[in-house]
């Protein structure tokens, strides 16, 4: 069916444009929502008369969506977790988690804006995109940090795994002293002449 959006909405249109969506969509949820209108000779007609009002709606929304990017650009969370020994979290964080921080910090940020592909399930700073508007993007740094029981397990882990990897150094050993190549004695030392030696060899030249 063809509807005229009355809202902005991801990947289907923006404001004020004629789009074809499938009937039960339409029906049960856009138009119950009062977020587009069922394309009617009347509605288009209406909707050409709003077209400057729209424009100008967008453009408030865009110049806000700028605005609270620039502030959200040095804004931080911190979510705690309980974590394993390497840091795997048991559970995860999602992205009504961190709307729920900056809610916290007075950022009243929809959950459907903050573009998490993926749960978080470890340990780590994440720098998680904020989709404001369609074309105003933020960045959000979020800090995953474990509770203090985890802290503990931790740096146990971490102690243990030092002592088991250490190794004292070997002794310290002495040079054995040379030894003469196989199959050669030592020189001995020529014995030394004594006194009586002497007087005999001088008296039988």
């Amino acid at each position: 069916m063809e509807v005229i959006l009355l809202e902005n909405i991801d990947k289907i249109g923006s404001r004020g444009q004629l789009v074809n969506v499938a009937d039960g969509y339409g029906r049960n949820y856009l138009l119950p929502k009062k977020l587009a209108v069922a394309a009617t000779p009347q509605n288009r007609k209406w909707v050409e008369q709003q077209r400057v009002r729209f424009l100008k709606l967008e453009a408030k929304e865009k110049a806000d969506a700028a605005d609270l990017s620039t502030l959200l650009e040095g804004v931080s969370v911190t979510v705690i977790r309980k974590a394993g020994e390497k840091g795997n979290l048991f559970g995860s964080v999602t992205s009504l988690d961190v709307a729920e921080k900056l809610l916290a910090q007075g950022y009243h940020i929809d959950k459907r804006k903050i573009s998490l592909a993926t749960p978080i399930k470890v340990l780590g700073e994440y720098h998680v995109p904020v989709k404001l508007h369609r074309e105003v993007t933020a960045t959000v740094k979020v800090l995953v940090e474990p509770d203090e029981e985890s802290k503990a397990k931790m740096r146990a882990a971490a102690e243990a795994q030092a002592k088991a990897s250490g190794q004292a150094p070997a002794p310290h050993k002495e040079a054995a002293p040379a030894e003469a190549p196989p199959g050669e004695a030592p020189a001995a030392e020529a014995p030394k002449a004594s006194g009586t030696d002497r007087e005999a060899e001088e008296e039988n030249p």
